[in-house]
Parts: structure tokens; C-alpha cells; sequence
């Protein structure tokens, strides 16, 4: 079972793009993120006729994540469990949620498509709301891993955080930035603390997932590297081959981040040496 997580910058504006990967690379499941659209505004259509059934979460022109699968889909899940809001507070003083976290079950298999709230300035409201955010997630994955022992697990996504030094071209850059701030990386090391894997790091697979478009950042190889996929110990075990497809931020209107894969040892009713029934 092939999974990939691809931060797509707007589905409605790449959705050839996207679905002509997913036929290339034989992705099995896709987790997007910042797919920018409502549930009914995506483009079901051209992902049905290649096959792939998708779950789409979505508010408004920002944000949003979703999953295709050609597998069978199961246990939606919209946000997770003490998810924080935020924005200008509503009429009963609870704060907006946004469409940031999208869990799902394929083939046994716990997979969350995730978003995380970018930060802005390390002196904006939209920091601490990130470390918040993300406190609440490591207690989200915790509670799963206790009430479902022994099963696999992945969060994937854009976490909006590069936790080494050399996940940047330049730290001198990223100085007084968010991203690479020691509460961000703390943050993100939690996880790992916890006991989960990064799938593709732990097998030396290197490289940046994002480049701006601004300044010629892809051609400069000047990115970043904020897209990961982070499995716990039974997740890991089934993890056979991963690659960063760092070719997809080439030619026409690409997104600004590229596909993170992973390949798992799983039996699927799409295998092609699964037995014939009659």
C-alpha cells in the first residue's frame, strides 16, 4: 500500500496535476492539505473517474485537508479531540475551528491528514495557537495509542516546522522566525519522545519538501523541509520504502510543496497477487 501526503495549494487550481501523480506514482492514499476549497467545491469528479474515493474537509478558501483513497475508507474523523480554534470568538465565546485535521482508517491502518497552523510571527496570536495546537494533537495520538494498543498509526502532513538545522538552506535566514524556534522543534521532538517514527529520516531519505515561489527558491535549491510522516512502532514496522518526490515541484503550476511516500507491507484487495474468487 503506497500513502503519500502532499500539501497541494488549492486542489481546484491542480487537480490534473494531482490526480496524473497519484496515476504515475500508483498512490494508493493521499492525504492533501491547504486544499482551499469547500466539500462541496472539490473536484470529485476527475479523482472518481482514476478510481479514488475522496473525504474532503473544508470551511472557506483557506486551509482544508482531505484524503483519496482506491482503498476502502472508514472511521472519518473531523478534528481531534480539545483541537483549539481560533480567530475573532463566537456568539457562545468558543473560538472558530479551522479545517486542519482529518483522521481515517484504510486497511487497518490509522492515517491523519494534518495541517498545522503556520505561526506567522513569533509575536502574533497565531504562535502560541500553534504550540497549543499542537500540545493538544501529542495528547489526541496518546489517547488513540492507549484505546487502540498495538495499532498502526500515522500522522502526516505539513507541520510548519523544520526540527534540524539543516532542514533550511540557511538558518541565518530563519532568525528570529518561526519554523526553527526552540518551542517549535520542542514541539515537534515531543512526538518523537513519544515514540513515534519519522518514517523517512529513520531510513536516511534527506531532503527539502518546500520551496517558495518567490526569489527562485526551487531553482536556488533554497526549501525547507516541513512535510513528514511520523508513524509509531507498528506503523514503522510496515514501512518498506519511502522517498521524497522532489521532481513534482517541476514544470507548470506546481505546488509549492512536493509528495512525502511512503510504501507499506500491507495485503490489499488491489494486489495483484491477491487470490482470485469464483
Amino acid at each position: 500500500m503506497r500513502i503519500a501526503t502532499w500539501n497541494v495549494n488549492s486542489i481546484r487550481t491542480r487537480k490534473g496535476r494531482v490526480v496524473d501523480y497519484l496515476q504515475n506514482a500508483d498512490i494508493d492514499v493521499l492525504a492533501m492539505q491547504e486544499i482551499k476549497c469547500k466539500p462541496e467545491q472539490f473536484p470529485y469528479e476527475e479523482f472518481e473517474q482514476a478510481g479514488y474515493e475522496v473525504i474532503a474537509y473544508g470551511k472557506n478558501q483557506w486551509n482544508g485537508v482531505a484524503f483519496a483513497s482506491r482503498l476502502p475508507i472508514e472511521e472519518v474523523v473531523h478534528d481531534f479531540a480539545d483541537m483549539p480554534g481560533f480567530g475573532k470568538p463566537l456568539d457562545d465565546g468558543s473560538l472558530p475551528m479551522e479545517a486542519r485535521a482529518l483522521g481515517v482508517t484504510i486497511e487497518g491502518v490509522r492515517l491523519w491528514s494534518l495541517y498545522v497552523p503556520n505561526g506567522r510571527e513569533i509575536d502574533n496570536p497565531h504562535y502560541p495557537y500553534k504550540l497549543e495546537w499542537l500540545a493538544a494533537l501529542r495528547r489526541s495520538v496518546a489517547a488513540r495509542r492507549d484505546s487502540h494498543p498495538g495499532e498502526p498509526l500515522a500522522i502526516m502532513g505539513d507541520f510548519n516546522i523544520a526540527p534540524e538545522d539543516h532542514d533550511v538552506w540557511s538558518m541565518e535566514f530563519f532568525e528570529g522566525r518561526t519554523h526553527v524556534t526552540k518551542p517549535e522543534r520542542d514541539a515537534f521532538q515531543a512526538f518523537l519522545d513519544d515514540g513515534l517514527i519519522d518514517a523517512l529520516r529513520s531510513r536516511g531519505v534527506e531532503g527539502y519538501t518546500y520551496w517558495d515561489y518567490q526569489q527562485l527558491r526551487f531553482p536556488r535549491n533554497e526549501g525547507m523541509r516541513i512535510d513528514f510522516i511520523l508513524g509509531t512502532p507498528e506503523f514503522d514496522e510496515l514501512v518498506v520504502d519511502a522517498e521524497i518526490a522532489r521532481d513534482e515541484r517541476k514544470g507548470d503550476g506546481p505546488s509549492d510543496h512536493v509528495p512525502v511516500v511512503v510504501e507499506l507491507d500491507v495485503d490489499t484487495a488491489l494486489d495483484d497477487d491477491a487470490p482470485m474468487i469464483f
